[in-house]
């Protein structure tokens, strides 16, 4: 074939057998389309409805409230006076939801650091180190969350000292170390999958343009699985936030420890279930973004085999 066959060719095939590292594309065509949740808020019959069901449910606490003589404290006016301390703890102190979501960023960040080096040892060449990133991955991936966390806040130390200088360490320090792990193990197979899923072909060709294996893995195979790890990484995201009341067992004063404490505050049964239905609503709208998110990104990068 001669040079000038060869470049009609590619030109008006474009393909080739050669295994050849395929560049990341963007389709501008398909761009970002609008979400699961701008199209819910547009919806009006959906809109019109959720607002009928907050009017009722208002005129509902009110009658009650009346019947039982307290005009002044409805369930509304209660979750109103207790929502500063749920969300964000007593003055002075840091708790409450916003302690949840800070737990969720730091063990999620932790765990992604950790389980990207555990994954890329399972795949290693040596044995040794295979078998260890292995092991390791199995034992917290199948431990159960709350073990650990138990574990873990009886295992380290309250206090430490530096330099003759004595450091507390506070209960939910040590329940975000904890929660991490499990994220660790279950990163780490992520990683681990999105490495297999990678065509040999892909490390023959770095191989043929003599390029190292720690080469050929941070410059050619982890980019490719970026796009492939993102939805499952942001799945355990949701997971991690949706667990992370297991330290209020612990003491720590979280959102739902807080939740608790203005229930005993108020001492009225009827509040139990709009108080705890309050705090899961504060989760669900942190939550179901990023699930809706996931879906796009799954859609948009799915694998076509």
């Amino acid at each position: 074939m001669t040079g000038k066959t060869m470049s009609k060719f590619f030109l008006t095939e474009g393909k080739t057998d050669l295994p050849v590292l395929k560049p990341f594309i963007v389709d501008s065509k398909s761009g970002w389309q609008s979400g699961n949740l701008v199209a819910l808020a547009s919806n009006r019959n959906v809109g019109f409805t959720i607002a009928l069901a907050l009017v009722v449910w208002l005129l509902f606490d009110s009658a009650v409230a009346q019947s039982q003589g307290d005009s002044n404290q409805t369930i509304f006016q209660t979750l109103i006076k207790w929502t500063p301390l749920m969300f964000k703890g007593p003055e002075g102190e840091f708790g409450g939801f916003v302690l949840n979501i800070t737990v969720s960023f730091i063990s999620m960040a932790l765990g992604t650091f950790l389980g990207l080096w555990l994954g890329i040892g399972q795949v290693s060449p040596n044995t040794a180190i295979r078998r260890v990133s292995w092991a390791i991955t199995q034992i917290f991936r199948n431990s159960p969350w709350l073990v650990l966390l138990f574990y873990f806040m009886l295992l380290l130390p309250f206090t430490i000292e530096i330099f003759g200088q004595k450091f507390d360490i506070p209960g939910w320090t040590k329940a975000t170390f904890a929660l991490s792990l499990p994220i660790m193990a279950n990163v780490s197979e992520i990683v681990r999958g999105a490495i297999s899923s990678i065509e040999t072909g892909q490390w023959e060709s770095a191989e043929s343009l003599a390029f190292s294996r720690t080469q050929t893995m941070w410059r050619i195979i982890l980019p490719q699985c970026v796009k492939r790890m993102i939805p499952p990484w942001m799945n355990w995201y949701c997971i991690l936030t949706m667990s992370t009341p297991l330290i209020s067992i612990l003491g720590v004063n979280d959102g739902m420890t807080l939740t608790q404490n203005a229930l005993a505050a108020e001492g009225r049964s009827e509040f139990l279930i709009p108080m705890y239905l309050w705090l899961m609503a504060w989760f669900f709208a942190y939550s179901y973004p990023i699930a809706s998110l996931t879906r796009r990104l799954e859609r948009r990068f799915a694998i076509e085999t």
